[in-house]
């Protein structure tokens, strides 16, 4: 994905380049990388660490996103910037802020109450809330193929949540709050800026839409978390790991997104979509392996399943693509 008027990638991506095979391979482990730590992460700080302030620890990933997509897009030039041309385009972006700050908030707020693996298995239904805002809002219609491989998406969860040993009901809400608000992002970024003359690339748009969140999160925090900054402070005094933690945790959601945006640049899609149903399981099961949770057969089959329908999904939506 580029930047309209920016420079043409040479032949075959990434694989035109010398070592191309090792850059890339060096992208998706960094994407990995990013990806898992930033979840596992947020599990420690909200769970274990004790760090309950779950709108914080998102508006510090947020302030870490606007900083470092300024310096990435105008000092370091990674993409072209993309200029907004009007206030409807703003107040455009502005809205799909406000749903990508839900989608982060309670997403985070789940991770207090659920463990990483039974979160990654909720997750992988954003698909079908994908299918359902899209038929609603677009009433844009898949095959009834496409419909049916849902089933075992959403059985799959089902079979999850009943097999759950940790099971809690308000992060389980918050957690399909999450998946449906990354969902209803996505099919509202292509209504919403759907005119070619307001495209714009990942890195652009979380450039704009970083700082929105912010000052979207700034009035939550204070009066939803009373008096964060102080106990923060006050934590730093006694332990200075709190400071380092946050400062590694905000800067690894931004690498997210850099390494998102370059692994779909240098390879496809498809491929970034391949990789990330095979991320959720590599994440399921490295959150066992750290943090002990206790997992039970059927919700190991119920999570399977959902992966199965997932990729059944991605497979049915391929082939009747027009």
């Amino acid at each position: 994905m580029t930047a309209k008027g920016g420079a043409a990638p040479s032949p075959g991506g990434a694989a035109g380049l010398p070592n191309g095979r090792f850059f890339t391979v060096g992208l998706v482990t960094a994407w990995y990388s990013s990806n898992i730590g930033v979840l596992l992460l947020n599990k420690y700080l909200l769970s274990n660490y004790g760090f309950k302030y779950p709108i914080f620890l998102t508006m510090c990933h947020m302030s870490a996103c606007a900083l470092l997509s300024y310096a990435a897009i105008a000092w370091l030039r990674v993409v072209p910037m993309q200029l907004v041309r009007s206030r409807v385009q703003l107040a455009k972006i502005a809205a799909l802020s406000l749903v990508f700050c839900g989608s982060v908030v309670s997403g985070n707020v789940s991770l207090r109450y659920l463990p990483v693996s039974f979160n990654q298995a909720v997750g992988a239904t954003t698909p079908f809330f994908t299918a359902v805002f899209a038929y609603i809002m677009t009433v844009k219609r898949e095959s009834w193929v496409t419909y049916l491989t849902l089933v075992p998406v959403v059985t799959g969860v089902m079979i999850a949540s009943g097999g759950e040993p940790s099971f809690h009901l308000f992060g389980f809400i918050m957690c399909i709050g999450a998946t449906a608000a990354r969902a209803l992002k996505t099919v509202l970024q292509g209504i919403l800026l759907s005119s070619e003359g307001e495209k714009l690339n990942s890195m652009n748009l979380l450039l704009y839409m970083a700082p929105i969140a912010v000052i979207l999160l700034l009035p939550a925090t204070i009066f939803m978390e009373d008096n964060v900054v102080g106990i923060t402070i006050e934590l730093a005094k006694k332990d200075t790991t709190i400071v380092w933690l946050l400062l590694f945790n905000s800067c690894l959601a931004y690498f997210v997104n850099l390494t998102n945006f370059l692994v779909t640049k240098h390879t496809s899609a498809l491929t970034l979509q391949v990789l990330g149903n095979a991320k959720g399981a590599v994440a399921v099961v490295v959150s066992i392996l750290i943090f002990r949770n206790p997992v039970s057969v059927t919700g190991m089959l119920g999570y399977t399943l959902t992966v199965i329908g997932v990729i059944l999904y991605s497979e049915s939506k391929k082939r009747n693509k027009p």
